[in-house]
């Protein structure tokens, strides 16, 4: 029952055993920017690339397997699921029910036959493909590798931050972007050091969801004897056992901040020794010279 302390997802784990802690945290959060909004009206081509160069930087990274390789199996998994349900599941109108007539009645007509093209390769063409009652065609393959592989992007690739970005520096590359904005007044030191706290703050709801799931398992409890009504009332019971143990955390934060009498950490205090540091100067240079040309493909070939 320890699987949620076995995937470290959205957790910092620290070591010295990978390139990717090296990075400037301003250089990667730009880089976590690029596989969320790439994507957007990008054709299937450069989101399957975005998936395999998450991959490569993940495998090559230098991590311990330990930390990532459950959490990837998984995502792959549920990706894969969600990408699977979303082809076969009907993406627009059926043909039968189209009033369609023969092209050879209207004088002029161009068939456009590419929409059921899953895949074209010279004058070869893949599609559509029949399973059954259900037709894979070329919107529904496009609908399935959108969902799954934005799925994946999103998810590992903010996971992979995480797990390798203290959330102190985390923060301070972000109020480093939005630095201007206290110029118009805006508290960023404020909203900075409470992002601190809900960072800090995930693994504690994780830990008391991990609490709630050990109990269960423990009491060994028969849910087919248990019934339905009692088996929701019982999960309903154990929400706001999880809810009211968070918001106790949360008050037991609160009172560790009142007594701090309203003093926030500055920006300088949460400055990452990464920036200062001469001899991670090849990995930012290097890191910044691929964002840029991966900007330039994108712009190149990532368009629909």
């Amino acid at each position: 029952m320890d699987w949620l302390k076995k995937i470290p997802i959205g957790q910092y784990v620290s070591g010295k055993s990978s390139w990717l802690r090296n990075i400037d945290p301003r250089i990667k959060l730009s880089w976590i920017l690029l596989f969320l909004l790439t994507p957007v009206l990008a054709n299937s081509l450069w989101r399957i690339s975005t998936v395999f160069v998450l991959l490569l930087i993940t495998f090559f990274s230098f991590l311990p397997p330990r930390i990532w390789w459950r959490s990837l199996v998984f995502l792959l998994a549920f990706s894969l699921i969600i990408g699977s349900l979303s082809i076969v599941l009907p993406a627009s109108q059926s043909s039968f029910e189209l009033p369609i007539r023969a092209s050879n009645e209207i004088p002029g007509a161009i068939v456009l036959t590419r929409s059921w093209e899953i895949f074209r390769l010279g004058p070869f063409n893949f599609g559509g493909i029949s399973l059954g009652p259900l037709i894979v065609d070329r919107r529904s393959a496009e609908l399935g590798i959108k969902t799954s592989t934005l799925i994946f992007t999103v998810i590992h690739s903010v996971n992979l931050m995480l797990i390798t970005t203290p959330p102190e520096d985390l923060v301070w590359s972000i109020r480093w972007f939005f630095a201007p904005l206290t110029l118009l007044g805006f508290p960023l030191e404020k909203l900075s050091f409470q992002l601190l706290l809900a960072l800090r703050f995930l693994p504690l709801v994780q830990e008391e969801l991990q609490n709630l799931f050990r109990s269960i398992g423990v009491r060994a409890i028969d849910f087919k004897k248990l019934g339905l009504k009692s088996s929701l009332g019982l999960f309903v019971t154990l929400g706001e056992r999880l809810l009211s143990n968070i918001l106790l955390r949360a008050e037991q934060g609160a009172d560790s901040l009142m007594s701090r009498q309203g003093l926030w950490l500055s920006s300088e205090q949460l400055r990452s020794s990464i920036v200062l540091n001469p001899k991670y100067l090849w990995v930012n240079t290097s890191s910044i010279f691929l964002l840029l040309i991966a900007i330039g493909l994108r712009c190149m070939y990532g368009t629909s």
